[in-house]
């Protein structure tokens, strides 16, 4: 199941932000300010009355109030039907308080960290008979994975991938996290990039997470075609009830032209191969009943499959023009 900090908003400038989003919005957009060189400050230590924070508290931003409002009814509709045991975050929700949401929700999260993300090894050494127990190991260097944490090679030309798999900590997690780091190196280029994949669910193979949040892709993809295709930039709808129905239809339009692509004879490929198809069909149809009042079946289906492919993108080569 997926839902995007950017698409929760099926419609930009129909989402009202409360006072909180905009305050949070325009701290963000403050001006930086210029570096200067300041002298070192001495550490005063934590201040007085402050105590730890437990990290398994719920404390749910606005933003993801109102996420958690939708995803739980949209789970209560779905387990109805279909077990759902995954909810895939893009790298925006990457954090503790959505990793608890979707324990809130009983499910797993599945998202991505930063690259500057500091994750550390379990601690596996002897412990202190005296004070806290220690937690936290080595830190992980991107860059040099430990060779344990190896989980697959693939060479492709001069750009190697190595897939690693553990489970580690980070510091402002209340849980250890079940990671997968992707790390590419460019032999030529002599060039080092990393992704940094995870779950909440320490038995998920590392194959299937990236699977998992590679669907991300697709959503995009589905916005995309709704947008472009079936007018969900373009209504001018106000009212609620408008606004939901105009949006349903885009996106109802989506799958329906999902299922007559993968079903599709004529092997078509996008969403415009099948608007050409169907709009050469129904202009063929036309001429036919205007031009020739007893037509022959046989020679309908090759006139239709002929105008069809006109205008396409992606024309297939039809099985007279190949001999």
């Amino acid at each position: 199941m997926w839902l995007s900090g950017r698409r929760i908003r099926c419609v930009r400038g129909q989402t009202v932000r409360s006072e909180a989003e905009k305050a949070a919005i325009k701290r963000r957009q403050k001006p930086r300010q210029s570096k200067k060189k300041e002298k070192p400050k001495k550490l005063t230590g934590r201040p007085k009355g402050v105590l730890n924070k437990d990290k398994k508290e719920l404390n749910l931003s606005s933003e993801l109030l109102r996420i958690n409002e939708l995803l739980s009814g949209l789970v209560k509709v779905l387990r109805m039907f279909v077990k759902v045991k995954y909810l895939a975050l893009d790298g925006h929700f990457g954090h503790n308080q959505a990793a608890l949401m979707a324990l809130e929700n009983e499910l797993h999260l599945i998202s991505k960290l930063r690259k500057e993300t500091p994750l550390f090894e379990k601690y596996e050494g002897n412990q202190k008979r005296k004070g806290p127990r220690r937690k936290y190991g080595e830190k992980l260097n991107y860059q040099a994975m430990p060779i344990r944490y190896l989980q697959k090679t693939e060479v492709e030309g001069q750009i190697i991938t190595n897939y690693y798999q553990g489970i580690f900590l980070h510091k402002s997690f209340g849980m250890a996290l079940n990671v997968v780091v992707i790390v590419k190196t460019d032999l030529k280029k002599q060039k080092v990039g990393y992704v940094i994949l995870f779950s909440s669910d320490e038995e998920l193979g590392w194959e299937k997470l990236i699977e998992y949040y590679s669907l991300r892709f697709q959503i995009e993809f589905n916005f995309r075609d709704a947008k472009q295709h079936f007018g969900l930039e373009d209504f001018m709808n106000t009212t609620a009830k408008g606004v939901e129905n105009a949006v349903n239809i885009s996106f109802l339009m989506v799958n329906v032209s999902a299922k007559l692509l993968k079903n599709s004879a004529e092997k078509l490929v996008g969403i415009n191969d099948l608007k050409t198809h169907y709009r050469g069909a129904k202009y063929a149809r036309w001429i036919i009943k205007k031009v020739l009042k007893n037509a022959e079946p046989i020679l309908n289906k090759e006139i239709l499959a002929e105008i069809g492919k006109l205008g396409s993108i992606h024309q297939a080569k039809s099985a007279s023009s190949s001999a």
